[in-house]
Formats: C-alpha cells, sequence, structure tokens
C-alpha cells in the first residue's frame, strides 16, 4: 500500500463519519429520549412510544440542557425536548385496534 492509499482511505473513514451526524433538531432530540429511555420504538413499525417515565424525561432534559447541539442554547434544547416528546404518543399508531 503506498501513502497515498492510506489518506484515501482516511479521508474516506472522515466522509462515512460526517454522515452519520444527526442532521435535524427533531433526529438530535429523538436521540437523547431514546439514550435516557423516555422513549422506545415499536419494534413492529418503527413509531417512537413515549415510555412514562418521569426520571428518564427529567434525564433527557438535564442531559439536553448539559449538551445542546451546536449554535443552540441550553434553554432552546429543552424546549425541543418537550415539542419532541409531546408529539409521540404512549401507543403505537398502528398497533392499535379500531
Amino acid at each position: 500500500m503506498d501513502p497515498g492509499d492510506s489518506a484515501e482511505a482516511i479521508t474516506m473513514l472522515m466522509l462515512i463519519d460526517r454522515r452519520a451526524a444527526i442532521r435535524t433538531l427533531k433526529g438530535w432530540a429523538i436521540s437523547f429520549l431514546l439514550d435516557a429511555g423516555a422513549v422506545r420504538e415499536c419494534e413492529e413499525h418503527g413509531w417512537m412510544i413515549d415510555r412514562a417515565d418521569p426520571q428518564a424525561h427529567d434525564r433527557a432534559f438535564d442531559i439536553a440542557r448539559r449538551d445542546p447541539p451546536p449554535g443552540i442554547s441550553p434553554k432552546a434544547a429543552a424546549v425541543v425536548i418537550a415539542e419532541v416528546l409531546e408529539s409521540i404518543g404512549d401507543t403505537c399508531p398502528e398497533c392499535r385496534t379500531n
């Protein structure tokens, strides 16, 4: 392997890593809510489901305030978490029987 090949491999790794970044505030909030255990994903349909766990909700808010995305204030990060959490129900809309 010549030196040019290894530089190309490193560049490719960097590009792949950048693509994995969360691109929207909603995606960032869902990631935090999942990590905190405040929501889960329906295994069958992929919808987010609120676990209705106040301690997990508090953890998500605390983490969001401590580690907001670049360019977002801690207060704004908490607002985004609240908005996303309010948009998530406690059941999967596709699993419900009508």
